[in-house]
């Protein structure tokens, strides 16, 4: 599996580890550093693709031009049915890629754990079925997705409408928050980010709280989605390869870190 990430803040993080414990190869491609490989070349064919967070705009591209190279990656997967995720930013730059927009959203910087509304639609949906609940999320975003892809089908939001959850094309899905992240990984956000966090009247502290006391609810709720995920990229897995071998997972990996 191709997993591309933006920032060095921004990692697969408990995602990456869940993806392991469900036995998947994680490929890290960290883009703001090294060029996204194909997805099919001579040397390795991926069946999954992850694509993370950061904290720039969707359609900065001339500050980050992997973000083109991204959204292609995106488009491709999408029109080969390779199963893809995309969280946060990677959930716009999946949103971009097959026809929609990405917008501020008109309520600012919205951070913290906050509930998700699943619609009726997740109970037919082969990713997030098993999901559907009075879920909450870890969310840290000041974009949202806007006009949706055509074709899209919303499967959660949030109380002031903004899409939470969607699959943009048959195999490709998006989520506005974060379920990778656990308490340490928002304390490396939240001081980063202290100026940004006063503006909405919130502190390092208060975030880190928040984030520390829902860590367990957290981690219990979208384990699952990474499992589910895996679960998807190795049925694609077996199903282009030849003879029954584990097609699409490459066997030499470049470390990652949580």
């Amino acid at each position: 599996m191709l997993v591309i990430q933006h920032e060095e803040t921004v990692p697969p993080a408990l995602f990456g580890h869940w993806l392991a414990e469900a036995g998947m190869c994680v490929d890290v491609c960290r883009a703001y550093a090294e060029p996204i490989p194909p997805l099919s070349s001579l040397d390795a064919s991926y069946s999954g693709l992850l694509v993370m967070g950061g904290s720039m705009d969707a359609d900065s591209d001339d500050e980050h031009p992997w973000l083109q190279v991204t959204r292609e990656r995106i488009a491709q997967a999408a029109e080969a049915g390779i199963p893809t995720l995309g969280i946060c930013l990677g959930h716009q730059l999946a949103a971009m890629a097959l026809g929609g927009t990405v917008e501020r959203s008109p309520f600012g910087l919205t951070v913290g754990v906050r509930q998700v509304t699943w619609e009726p639609e997740v109970l037919f949906d082969p990713l997030m079925r098993l999901l559907a609940g009075d879920d909450r999320a870890m969310h840290w975003h000041r974009d949202v997705v806007g006009r949706l892809p055509e074709g899209t089908v919303e499967l959660a939001s949030s109380i002031d409408g903004q899409v939470q959850a969607a699959r943009f094309a048959p195999t490709v899905w998006g989520v506005q928050f974060h379920p990778e992240v656990d308490a340490a990984a928002v304390a490396v956000w939240a001081e980063e980010s202290v100026e940004e966090l006063e503006q909405i009247g919130r502190s390092v502290d208060d975030v880190v709280a928040t984030a520390t006391f829902a860590e367990r609810e957290l981690i219990k709720t979208w384990q699952p989605l990474a499992f589910g995920f895996a679960r998807l990229v190795r049925e694609r897995s077996a199903a282009v390869a030849p003879g029954g071998t584990r097609g699409g997972v490459i066997s030499t990996l470049r470390p990652w870190s949580a």
